[in-house]
């Protein structure tokens, strides 16, 4: 049964099909990315290092077949695309240049006779299960640090990203990468189950929805193996009343709008405070309306269509519940004429608890923008939701910034900006947004053997 499919979202249409692996491709992926193992995580740190930087330059080599690829798959408007390709290079450098910093033994002052220390150490064959909305990037912020560390990779990519999936695996082998050290795989949810039962696997990270987090961690708790999930967000964007208005309407239509709203960190609910709500409307009105939706093969094109038709479907019947249950529309709501999975740039207010758009995750270019009181108000808001991913807050008011960061259930925070990813900086939520950090030394740490070297 062919399960990953190239499916073009401007059209809908079924570009290639591929078979999904059989279970005893599976098991023999498994297997030698076991047997790789014993190999890689003995080779010299300056050959690791040596990998990881040719497969950034690899990826700056070909940036622009890569970003087709994905424009092609899901949609990215091809500068975006471009943007996601070189930060995954940039993670790889970052990991290759940083390496020999990052597994530096760490002393340790102890209060007994001899000296301590703490070695990092690679554990063994992993398994990352990751998304479509940033193929390349999310990938990399899973593959470098363990690549680095020594420990070998099986990675399946969504359904939709084969090619993109394919390509990937062929660009690490072209950069020297041992067979086996790094295989892609085509495989079901019940082969993910079951690779995560076997005793050569030691871990696994998913990037993905709740639901496959709550099932993916049951799966690796049953079986005593580390995960780390990174989740969902609906993620709070506070404009006080010492915000710069211009500065903050611009962020939250960028923060908002970009690859399509198809992000964890988009930030999904825009809270103003009142003194700040007039102005506010005007200006990110003026803002959202710019992003119009066109050719996403275009340079000039900011607006692409959805992952999918099925995915604007989920999208629309969220904004027809809000709608129908009386939330005021401000800007789009309603799905174009025309083929593919287009959504327009959509702007909400007045949407209440009994409305799913409230505690939903909209997964689209869909802004709901609350109005509040007082900071308290906006922060018990900005709290009320099963998500703690990202946030930002707009305000020149370095003590109420401050109060604010204090009070936000989020696992990042950003003053005067959206949270925008880099390689040296982690990332990662709690609540129901996930388990765990990636990117940077954080990052490196999570399928880590932190040994304990002790001599008298």
């Amino acid at each position: 049964m062919k399960k990953y499919a190239t499916v073009d979202p401007t059209s809908g249409n079924v570009v290639q099909e591929f078979d999904s692996m059989t279970d005893t491709e599976v098991a023999a992926a498994l297997k030698r990315s076991h047997d790789a193992y014993r190999a890689w995580h003995m080779k010299d740190l300056a050959e690791r290092c040596a990998l990881l930087q040719r497969i950034a330059d690899l990826h700056r080599q070909h940036s622009v077949d890569l970003a087709k690829l994905m424009t092609l798959e899901m949609g990215k408007p091809i500068a975006q695309a471009k943007t996601e390709v070189e930060l995954s290079a940039a993670i790889y450098e970052y990991y290759a240049t940083s390496g020999e910093k990052l597994l530096a033994d760490e002393e340790l002052e102890i209060a007994g006779a001899g000296r301590a220390l703490v070695r990092t150490a690679p554990i063994g064959p992993l398994l990352g299960v990751m998304p479509w909305n940033f193929p390349y990037y999310q990938m990399a912020r899973f593959v470098a640090p363990n690549l680095l560390l020594g420990n070998t990779i099986l990675l399946k990519h969504a359904s939709n990203c084969p090619q993109q999936a394919l390509r990937i695996e062929e660009i690490i082998r072209a950069a020297g990468a041992p067979e086996g050290v790094y295989q892609n795989i085509f495989a079901t949810s019940g082969q993910v189950a079951d690779l995560i039962a076997s005793p050569e696997l030691q871990g696994v990270s998913l990037t993905g929805s709740e639901r496959a987090g709550s099932a993916i961690g049951a799966t690796a708790g049953r079986h005593l193996k580390k995960c780390v999930l990174e989740l969902g967000g609906s993620d709070p964007f506070l404009v006080l009343p010492a915000a710069d208005v211009q500065k903050a309407a611009s962020a939250a239509a960028a923060g908002r709008f970009g690859n399509a709203g198809q992000a964890c960190t988009s930030s999904k609910r825009l809270i103003i405070d009142n003194s700040k709500w007039d102005s506010f409307l005007d200006a990110f009105l003026t803002e959202a309306s710019k992003w119009e939706a066109g050719d996403p093969m275009s340079e000039d094109t900011r607006l692409g269509p959805m992952s999918s038709l099925q995915a604007r479907a989920e999208l629309a019947e969220q904004v027809d519940d809000a709608i129908a249950k009386g939330a005021t529309v401000h800007l789009g709501g309603k799905i174009p004429d025309g083929q593919g999975a287009y959504y327009p740039a959509t702007v909400l207010s007045r949407v209440t608890p009994d409305m799913r758009a409230y505690r939903e995750e909209l997964f689209g270019p869909v802004a709901v923008l609350h109005r509040v009181n007082t900071v308290d108000e906006a922060i018990e808001l900005a709290n009320d939701t099963p998500f703690g991913l990202g946030s930002a807050v707009f305000t020149n008011d370095e003590q109420q910034a401050a109060y604010v960061t204090d009070r936000l259930e989020v696992g990042m925070v950003g003053i005067n900006t959206t949270i925008k990813s880099a390689p040296d900086l982690p990332f990662g939520g709690v609540k129901s947004s996930g388990i765990g950090r990636e990117l940077g030394k954080y990052g490196l740490n999570e399928f880590a053997n932190k040994k304990l070297v002790r001599t008298i």
